[in-house]
């Protein structure tokens, strides 16, 4: 079966992505003396791991996961762009990388560990976490973004790329 991709984040798309980012740091934020302890760090674990799952998603190249990434990616820069038209006057470039990165066999296998992680840990704690949905749509929003933005999806698989490789003895 095949399923549109799109893989195309516009500046509004950045905008959702960095805005709900920015939310998830602000409601953490304890202040500047507490804010490099360890105790308050490990706060922020839950959401940057479902951050760069979200990254890892958009980096998918298709199936049923990459297809809800897409679509989420689509829907996160057409509310960015209609708030940066409609609320500023903006403009809403596109503003993705030149180059793709796609995950390899063993990255597409960590995806969907990862997956089913998710799936347990939400299912785990009885009802809808926020939390989750903010940082999935964030790492979505900024996977494909090309410059500062970006830089986590950039990084981020290649690695996950060799060490799913790696487990599955694909090297």
């Amino acid at each position: 079966m095949d399923f549109p991709t799109y893989g195309i984040v516009s500046l509004g798309g950045v905008t959702v992505g960095l805005s709900l980012l920015g939310w998830e740091i602000t409601r953490w934020w304890p202040g500047a003396k507490q804010a490099g302890k360890p105790k308050h760090l490990l706060k922020l674990l839950p959401f940057l791991t479902v951050w760069l799952y979200g990254m890892l998603l958009i980096l998918s190249a298709g199936g049923l996961l990459g297809a809800g990434a897409d679509w989420s990616l689509w829907g996160s820069s057409a509310i960015g762009d209609a708030v940066l038209e409609y609320g500023v006057g903006g403009d809403t470039p596109v503003v993705t990388r030149s180059s793709h990165l796609v995950l390899s066999p063993g990255g597409h296998a960590v995806v969907i560990i990862a997956t089913v992680v998710l799936i347990a840990v939400w299912t785990k704690r009885r009802g809808f976490n926020w939390m989750i949905a903010r940082a999935l749509i964030s790492g979505i929003s900024l996977g494909l973004a090309s410059g500062v933005a970006g830089v986590a999806g950039y990084v981020l698989s290649p690695v996950v790329s060799a060490a799913g490789d790696a487990v599955a003895g694909l090297l």
